[in-house]
Protein backbone atom coordinates (compact mmCIF):
# COMPACT_ATOMS: atom_id res chain seq x y z
CA UNK A 1 0.00 0.00 0.00
CA UNK A 2 1.44 3.36 -0.96
CA UNK A 3 1.85 6.13 1.60
CA UNK A 4 -0.77 8.23 -0.20
CA UNK A 5 -3.29 5.36 -0.17
CA UNK A 6 -2.57 4.78 3.53
CA UNK A 7 -2.92 8.51 4.25
CA UNK A 8 -6.29 8.64 2.48
CA UNK A 9 -7.55 5.54 4.28
CA UNK A 10 -6.57 6.84 7.72
CA UNK A 11 -7.93 10.33 6.94
CA UNK A 12 -11.25 8.83 5.84
CA UNK A 13 -11.44 6.61 8.92
CA UNK A 14 -10.64 9.41 11.37
CA UNK A 15 -13.05 11.82 9.68
CA UNK A 16 -15.79 9.19 9.80
CA UNK A 17 -15.17 9.00 13.56
CA UNK A 18 -15.65 12.72 14.05
CA UNK A 19 -12.01 13.83 14.00
CA UNK A 20 -12.85 16.67 11.63
CA UNK A 21 -10.54 17.38 8.74
CA UNK A 22 -7.58 15.11 9.32
CA UNK A 23 -4.59 14.58 7.05
CA UNK A 24 -4.51 10.98 8.32
CA UNK A 25 -0.73 10.64 8.28
CA UNK A 26 1.91 13.34 8.58
CA UNK A 27 4.93 13.76 6.30
CA UNK A 28 6.77 11.06 8.26
CA UNK A 29 3.90 8.60 7.71
CA UNK A 30 2.62 8.77 11.30
CA UNK A 31 -0.82 9.49 12.71
CA UNK A 32 -2.99 8.83 15.73
CA UNK A 33 -6.17 9.67 17.56
CA UNK A 34 -8.38 8.81 20.50
CA UNK A 35 -11.39 6.89 19.23
CA UNK A 36 -13.93 6.09 21.89
CA UNK A 37 -11.82 5.03 24.85
CA UNK A 38 -8.97 3.65 22.75
CA UNK A 39 -5.77 5.26 21.52
CA UNK A 40 -4.99 4.40 17.90
CA UNK A 41 -1.69 4.92 16.13
CA UNK A 42 -0.90 4.56 12.45
CA UNK A 43 2.45 4.20 10.73
CA UNK A 44 3.25 3.71 7.07
CA UNK A 45 6.42 1.70 6.48
CA UNK A 46 7.80 2.83 3.12
CA UNK A 47 10.27 -0.05 2.82
CA UNK A 48 7.53 -2.70 2.95
CA UNK A 49 4.62 -0.54 1.72
CA UNK A 50 2.70 -1.52 4.86
CA UNK A 51 0.23 0.42 6.98
CA UNK A 52 0.60 -0.57 10.63
CA UNK A 53 -2.45 0.11 12.81
CA UNK A 54 -1.90 -0.13 16.56
CA UNK A 55 -4.19 0.15 19.58
CA UNK A 56 -2.50 1.00 22.85
CA UNK A 57 -2.79 -1.60 25.60
CA UNK A 58 -0.49 -0.09 28.23
CA UNK A 59 2.23 2.56 28.48
CA UNK A 60 4.91 1.66 31.01
CA UNK A 61 6.59 4.42 33.02
CA UNK A 62 9.76 2.37 33.29
CA UNK A 63 11.08 -0.64 31.43
CA UNK A 64 8.72 -3.56 32.10
CA UNK A 65 9.90 -6.11 34.63
CA UNK A 66 11.31 -9.37 33.25
CA UNK A 67 8.58 -11.74 32.12
CA UNK A 68 5.86 -9.14 31.56
CA UNK A 69 6.08 -8.82 27.77
CA UNK A 70 6.62 -12.56 27.50
CA UNK A 71 3.45 -13.00 29.58
CA UNK A 72 1.46 -10.95 27.07
CA UNK A 73 2.93 -12.95 24.20
CA UNK A 74 2.00 -16.15 26.01
CA UNK A 75 -1.59 -14.90 26.32
CA UNK A 76 -1.70 -14.41 22.55
CA UNK A 77 -0.15 -17.84 21.94
CA UNK A 78 -2.79 -19.39 24.20
CA UNK A 79 -5.53 -17.87 22.06
CA UNK A 80 -6.62 -14.80 24.01
CA UNK A 81 -8.53 -12.65 21.52
CA UNK A 82 -6.18 -9.95 20.23
CA UNK A 83 -8.77 -8.44 17.89
CA UNK A 84 -6.93 -9.70 14.82
CA UNK A 85 -3.72 -8.04 15.95
CA UNK A 86 -0.41 -9.18 17.33
CA UNK A 87 1.37 -8.23 20.56
CA UNK A 88 3.76 -5.38 19.75
CA UNK A 89 6.06 -3.85 22.38
CA UNK A 90 7.79 -0.64 21.29
CA UNK A 91 10.92 -0.23 23.42
CA UNK A 92 11.57 3.41 22.49
CA UNK A 93 8.30 4.60 24.04
CA UNK A 94 7.81 1.71 26.48
CA UNK A 95 4.36 1.00 25.10
CA UNK A 96 2.49 -2.23 24.51
CA UNK A 97 0.12 -2.38 21.54
CA UNK A 98 -2.01 -4.78 19.62
CA UNK A 99 -1.01 -4.13 16.01
CA UNK A 100 -2.33 -5.15 12.64
CA UNK A 101 -0.70 -4.64 9.22
CA UNK A 102 -2.17 -3.90 5.80
CA UNK A 103 -0.22 -4.29 2.58
CA UNK A 104 -3.24 -3.81 0.31
CA UNK A 105 -6.16 -1.40 0.54
CA UNK A 106 -9.01 -2.97 2.54
CA UNK A 107 -12.66 -2.16 1.93
CA UNK A 108 -13.79 0.69 4.17
CA UNK A 109 -16.35 -1.41 6.04
CA UNK A 110 -13.78 -4.17 6.65
CA UNK A 111 -11.24 -1.62 7.92
CA UNK A 112 -13.83 -0.16 10.31
CA UNK A 113 -14.68 -3.63 11.67
CA UNK A 114 -11.00 -4.56 11.97
CA UNK A 115 -10.18 -1.44 13.96
CA UNK A 116 -13.26 -1.84 16.16
CA UNK A 117 -12.13 -5.38 17.04
CA UNK A 118 -8.58 -4.16 17.65
CA UNK A 119 -9.74 -1.33 19.92
CA UNK A 120 -12.10 -3.58 21.89
CA UNK A 121 -9.34 -6.12 22.40
CA UNK A 122 -6.80 -3.47 23.44
CA UNK A 123 -9.14 -2.24 26.15
CA UNK A 124 -9.71 -5.79 27.43
CA UNK A 125 -5.97 -6.44 27.34
CA UNK A 126 -5.34 -3.23 29.30
CA UNK A 127 -7.55 -4.47 32.14
CA UNK A 128 -8.42 -8.16 32.33
CA UNK A 129 -5.38 -9.53 30.50
CA UNK A 130 -3.02 -7.12 32.27
CA UNK A 131 -4.30 -8.38 35.63
CA UNK A 132 -3.90 -11.99 34.53
CA UNK A 133 -0.34 -11.39 33.30
CA UNK A 134 0.59 -9.58 36.53
CA UNK A 135 -0.77 -12.47 38.58
CA UNK A 136 1.10 -15.00 36.46
CA UNK A 137 4.41 -13.08 36.49
CA UNK A 138 4.39 -11.59 39.99
CA UNK A 139 1.97 -13.84 41.85
CA UNK A 140 -0.08 -10.83 42.97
Amino acid sequence: MTREAARQLVAWYLQSRGAGLSEGLNAQGLGGAMVGGAQLYFEHHADTQTLECSALVYRFREDPKPGVIEGFRQEAAEGTDAGGGAVDFEEENKSLFLSRDYTTMPAGSAFEKDLERLMDASQAWGTTVLDRVATRVFGT
